[in-house]
Formats: structure tokens, sequence, C-alpha cells
């Protein structure tokens, strides 16, 4: 299980394991806590024979500095393929990630870059059907608009073991242009 760490102004900063969390709030470094998901964490116990306990949430606000990422997130096939949901963006089929391939809208070939905006998930039947040309040449068209993943997005497609929490948490602040559905 990771923990969604967020500043104190509410902004996604990293994931983090338990034991990074347990130090937070040991070093009473949460501010606040989200979501419903609680990891408990028992320790010793005292000479009544308590055992000590410390609950942790699976979203935090920490004290401390608040960082200015940029927010990127590199472009590499498994972040497309989980943007477009693991679908062909010319036949709306739903494949394997090894079935699936990077198409660039623009072939690289024609001076198309190597980017969020004009990379499509692509089945490797449809990549080849399109070979070098462009969607219209090729007369395929997109079913989606490809896009940047914002900050909350580009958490989200950091973790995949994301819980219900903290998919709910993230996915109130998912662009209204999005491929996938949560």
């Amino acid at each position: 299980m990771l923990i969604l760490r967020l500043n104190k102004s509410g902004l996604p900063q990293t994931w983090i394991t338990v034991e990074e969390a347990a130090k937070c709030y040991v070093q009473e470094k949460v501010l606040f806590e989200l979501g419903e998901t609680k990891k408990v964490l028992r320790g010793g116990y005292n000479n009544l024979g308590v055992q000590s306990q410390l609950e942790l949430s699976s979203i935090i606000a920490c004290d401390g500095k608040i960082t200015q990422e940029s927010g990127k997130i590199s472009l590499c096939n498994q972040y497309l393929f989980r943007r477009d949901n693991y679908t062909c963006l010319y036949c709306a089929g739903v494949f394997q990630a090894s079935k699936l391939t990077r198409d660039h809208i623009i072939p690289r070939s024609r001076g198309g870059k190597n980017t969020w905006t004009n990379s499509a998930t692509s089945c490797k039947r449809c990549n080849h059907a399109k070979g070098a040309k462009t969607p219209e040449e090729a007369n395929m068209k997109l079913i989606a608009v490809p896009f940047v993943p914002n900050m909350y997005e580009r958490f989200y497609l950091m973790n995949r073991r994301i819980l219900a929490d903290q998919t709910a948490f993230l996915s109130s602040h998912f662009s209204k242009r999005q491929t996938w559905l949560v």
C-alpha cells in the first residue's frame, strides 16, 4: 500500500510507503487526513499489557516546504496505455499491453514529435494499417483527442495499486478531456 502525500495546501506531492507515513505521524507533521482507508500498525506492549498502535490514512497532508514540481510526466508506453485505458484509439478495441503500440499521429518520419498530444494508443493491427500516414490519409479516425495529463492525472498514472479513496480524490481533479473512465 502506498500513501498519497499532499502538501499543506492539499496538492499531491508524492507516493510514500507506510513506513514513511508512520514517520510523518510520529514526528507530528500530518496536518490533516483524507480518505476512508486506514492502515493500522501494531507495536509492542507496555507494562499493562496494552499494545501500541498507529492508524494511518491513505491520504495525508504534511507540514513542510511546499515544492513546486513541474507536474510533467514522462511519456512512456506504460503511462500512455493507462491514459487511454488500454484502448486502441482507432478501432476502440481493449487490449493487453503486450498487444498495444504507441502511434505517432503525425508520423515521426514526417516531422511529428514524440509528445503526449501526438501519441495515441494503437493496437498492432491498426498501427500497421496506418503506417507512415496521417489518420486522414489512412482514412482512420481517432475516437478521442490525446492530451497531456495534469498533476492529478499524473499521480493516478504513476501508481498501479491505487486505492478507491485515492482514486476518488485524484479523479475529482481530472480534466474533462480525459479519455479514460475511472
